[in-house]
């Protein structure tokens, strides 16, 4: 073989095998997917926005393999740009509340409600149908740190708080991992894990005040129970389900309302359903917690139409609160059918 043939196929094989160096990492980063968009989905509060992340995460990650060094875990440098990511599209945008969150004092149920389309509220997220059952407590920790009420404190903090929160908290990074992640110093992370500590105590429950898992015995009966209330238009029995101080909210109304017989007066004031067979349900979860999408009668059709997806805060006194989300497309996005 002459010299040049002999560099060419020296330079193709060489090609070839960088090819397939990058098939394989690329392939093995596909693994780690899920949680990091459990991860973009704490930082902005939003399903669509986290899954347009997690693209670009893993965009940027193609476009700079040939410069990853190997001097961290492929995991741990999949979440160094998805951070950054993150931070980047959130620089200058508004936090995501839920209606508890706007300051305003509970509402009156009998008063009109109205949408609110222009405030980008906080989404729910579905659960994986991938948690591995045999490791109970990496499926505890990945359900505390997506559950609604901790993803609605972390928007009261800055996205680079946010952010430094999440990797030493959740992700249990140490200082100095944190502040290479994001380019800072230990010194300015530890500043800003503190004051994010702070500023979380003011708006997060307390630790004691833990939800029942979705999956227990007390939270499977509540949930049952509660569909049962509403698809046989029992109102009694539904007030009988709730804590003393329940909350109830549905964004994009921006209204909130406290205590069952508020909660029973808004049913009966505002839902359109109005008797036994108007509603039906289908039991899921989303945020690792007891969730229910509802269908709503339409008399036009004689189907039951997609209306709404009920997330519930489920502790050992009863239920605790629940927010109704309202939006268009969000069955589609939990994989839930159109009509019943």
């Amino acid at each position: 073989m002459s010299g040049p043939l002999r560099k060419l196929k020296s330079v193709t094989v060489l090609a070839l095998d960088d090819a397939g160096a990058e098939d394989a990492f690329l392939a093995d980063a596909q693994r780690y997917r899920r949680e990091l968009l459990a991860h973009c989905y704490r930082m902005t509060g939003s399903l669509h926005d986290a899954e347009d992340l997690v693209q670009e995460t893993y965009l940027r990650a193609w476009k700079s393999y040939k410069g990853f060094e190997g001097k961290s875990s492929v995991r741990t440098w999949l979440y160094r740009i998805a951070t950054n990511t993150c931070l980047t599209a959130l620089d200058g945008r508004k936090r995501r509340p839920l209606p508890t969150g706007l300051g305003a004092p509970a509402g009156d149920p009998t008063a009109d409600i109205a949408e609110h389309h222009e405030i980008p509220w906080l989404e729910p997220l579905p659960d994986s149908p991938r948690e591995d059952p045999s490791d109970p407590s990496v499926i505890a920790e990945s359900r505390e740190s997506v559950r609604l009420a901790f993803v609605a404190a972390l928007q009261h903090l800055s996205p680079r708080q946010r952010a430094v929160l999440i990797l030493r908290e959740v992700l249990q990074w140490k200082a100095a991992e944190v502040g290479a992640a994001i380019g800072v110093s230990t010194a300015a992370v530890n500043s800003l894990l503190q004051r994010a500590r702070a500023q979380l105590d003011e708006v997060q429950p307390s630790r004691e005040d833990q939800l029942v898992p979705p999956d227990s015995p007390e939270a499977s009966d509540l949930l049952a129970k509660f569909i049962s209330a509403f698809e046989t238009y029992d109102m009694d029995k539904l007030a009988e389900l709730f804590t003393a101080d329940a909350v109830w909210e549905m964004p994009p109304f921006d209204g909130w309302y406290q205590g069952p017989h508020n909660i029973i007066t808004l049913s009966r004031t505002h839902c359109p359903a109005e008797k036994a067979g108007d509603m039906r349900f289908r039991a899921i979860t989303a945020n690792g917690q007891p969730a229910a999408a509802l269908y709503l009668l339409n008399p036009g059709t004689g189907t039951h139409e997609a209306f709404q997806l009920h997330v519930l805060d489920v502790r050992h006194g009863g239920i605790a609160h629940v927010v109704a989300f309202k939006e268009d497309g969000l069955f589609e996005k939990f994989g839930l059918p159109a009509t019943l």
